[in-house]
């Protein structure tokens, strides 16, 4: 398996997928496998999966949604913090 030609934007684009959607996708999987990367890790595993350097450009929109899904929604920091509280 020759993972620069087959993770290029050719090979996502023949199975159906545009840049977006797939490094949405990996970027999500991710940050759900690993949960503590700091912003550089996240771009070295970007390079990894992603050798081909017609992928290099969306290497941003990966670090962004990898820091989107491990970072609490506002709502949900809202609840932590009324919790916290009550319970001190």
């Amino acid at each position: 398996m020759d993972l620069f030609i087959e993770n290029g934007p050719e090979f996502c684009s023949s199975v159906g997928l545009d840049c977006g959607t797939c490094i949405q996708r990996c970027a999500s999987t991710t940050a759900i496998l690993c949960q503590d990367l700091q912003p550089s890790g996240v771009h070295k595993v970007f390079l990894q999966l992603y050798p081909s350097p017609a992928c290099h450009p969306m290497a941003e929109a990966f670090v962004r949604t990898y820091l989107d899904a491990v970072t609490p929604s506002m709502p949900v920091m809202r609840s932590a913090r009324i919790s916290a509280a009550a319970a001190a």
